[in-house]
């Protein structure tokens, strides 16, 4: 059984694409593996898929897998020859026009409108653009502002531009028939800008005949400005720290951290810390100070997930990076009073199940009780029960192997898959069972369970008890 609260994302790549390093990967901890669909052929992002799948946890379940969708990034597309623009110089973004002092970009993308002051970012804003005027609804003349080179497929951002962009390619499209088919437990979307973006995705995922949590990655300044209306629609949220930097002052990245971490939590959605966790050990087989104070302090801001992209797919050190951060998350916690962490709900938007929930980590607190059970078929009960962060461990029983795998990410659960119930009369002998089994505790030990009556039905939550190991 896990210790750890906190859960790891790991990301497959060549340089963990064997089973012996996957699955010493998921020895040392982690909990769940993202295939990123930007990058290969669909015979590799399939293979990948049906690598994970031969990976064992110690329950015997295989990892989770998250599918990250590329989503509509947008590049410097078809430049002929490599620009060297100079402080001043004029020169036109477009998608219409071509010939020399243009840079040509994706096609799709449509300028809506262009606030005062906007500018473009090329190559991470390593080349900075000021718009001086909007020529059309696809060219813009700008003035440059930090000089540079600009080549053909870096990405290009458009902070303080409305922009119209689809939501998914047709690249995406494929890839997300793909995800399904192969077993995907969540899917990621990338550059969500509002929570339509949520329904869109959503119907072509009930189309296709699965109802697979779908997780918004927060990376456009549109997405901090409907960032409660986000988190509302998607069933999880990503702070993508790598574009969110660019669209936004790097500054306020960790003070919109934060408020994502903390709005999230309160919402019952997971939220996950992304980019640069422990970048240098791409080549370095040790951390940097910074990146170790940063991973704490995301444990501390009660962040359900760490993410690890490029360290564990293309570093040198995959196991190491996930050794590090298993050890960095254990002493992090084991500094943690989980007394005082404990969150107290806001009455005012308080639900019954949210309450009975609410209720069971308290009964665990006030009588010192370590487990607390929860009885799930949709996992809304783990979830809620994780949003106040309780001293107990969450042991979420499911009879649905694609529950258990969605609930890996979610903090301080521990899921397991037990035997399909029909009634209430039997979940206290199926609990007694796998505490036992687990030794998780012993006869006389006492447990709160909770749950919904009737059985089956999501969203239910409204039964409590505390019972007895016999």
């Amino acid at each position: 059984m896990k210790t750890n609260r906190t859960k790891i994302i790991a990301t497959v790549g060549p340089s963990c694409s064997d089973e012996q390093t996957l699955q010493s990967l998921v020895n040392t901890g982690v909990d769940c593996f993202r295939v990123n669909l930007s990058h290969g052929t669909i015979e590799e992002k399939s293979d990948f898929f049906d690598l994970i799948k031969k990976m064992s946890l110690p329950s015997g379940e295989r990892p989770a897998i998250l599918a990250d969708l590329s989503g509509p990034k947008i590049r410097v597309s078809d430049l002929k020859k490599s620009l060297h623009l100079k402080v001043g110089e004029s020169i036109k973004i477009s998608n219409e026009e071509n010939g020399e002092n243009i840079i040509p970009v994706s096609n799709g993308v449509r300028f809506q409108a262009v606030n005062p002051g906007a500018k473009i970012l090329i190559n991470d804003g390593l080349v900075s653009l000021l718009v001086k005027e909007q020529v059309s609804d696809r060219t813009l003349i700008c003035e440059t502002v930090i000089p540079g080179l600009v080549e053909n497929r870096k990405g290009v951002n458009f902070p303080g531009i409305d922009l119209d962009v689809p939501t998914l390619t047709k690249q995406d499209e494929k890839d997300l028939k793909l995800s399904l088919e192969k077993g995907a437990d969540w899917l990621a979307l990338s550059f969500v800008r509002s929570a339509s973006d949520y329904d869109l995705l959503r119907s072509k995922v009930k189309n296709y005949g699965y109802n697979t949590p779908i997780m918004a990655k927060i990376e456009k300044w549109e997405a901090v400005s409907n960032i409660d209306s986000i988190i509302e629609a998607f069933d999880a949220v990503m702070v993508a720290r790598g574009d969110l930097g660019v669209e936004l002052p790097i500054e306020r990245v960790p003070l919109i951290q934060k408020e994502v971490i903390t709005k999230a939590s309160q919402a019952s959605k997971p939220v996950i810390i992304a980019t640069q966790i422990l970048d240098s050990m791409t080549e370095r087989p040790v951390p940097t100070r910074a990146e170790v104070s940063d991973i704490a302090n995301a444990i501390l801001d009660g962040a359900d997930c760490l993410m690890v992209t490029g360290e564990t797919a293309a570093g040198k050190h995959p196991n190491k990076v996930i050794k590090v951060l298993n050890r960095v998350i254990q002493e992090t916690e084991s500094a943690i009073d989980y007394q005082e962490f404990y969150i107290e709900p806001d009455h005012e938007k308080i639900n019954t199940a949210q309450a009975i929930s609410h209720a069971a980590c308290s009964v665990a607190q006030d009588q010192e009780i370590k487990i607390l059970v929860t009885m799930t078929h949709s996992g809304s009960t783990a979830r809620m029960a994780a949003k106040y962060r309780p001293n107990a461990k969450i042991i979420a029983m499911t009879p649905i192997s694609a529950i258990c795998r969605q609930l890996s990410i979610v903090w301080g659960v521990n899921p397991i898959l037990v035997g399909k119930y029909k009634s209430s009369n039997e979940i206290p002998d199926i609990a007694n069972v796998v505490l036992k089994k687990e030794n998780l505790l012993e006869k006389g030990d006492k447990y709160v369970i909770t749950g919904g009556v009737p059985v089956g039905i999501a969203g239910t939550t409204n039964f409590l008890s505390v019972s007895e190991i016999k």
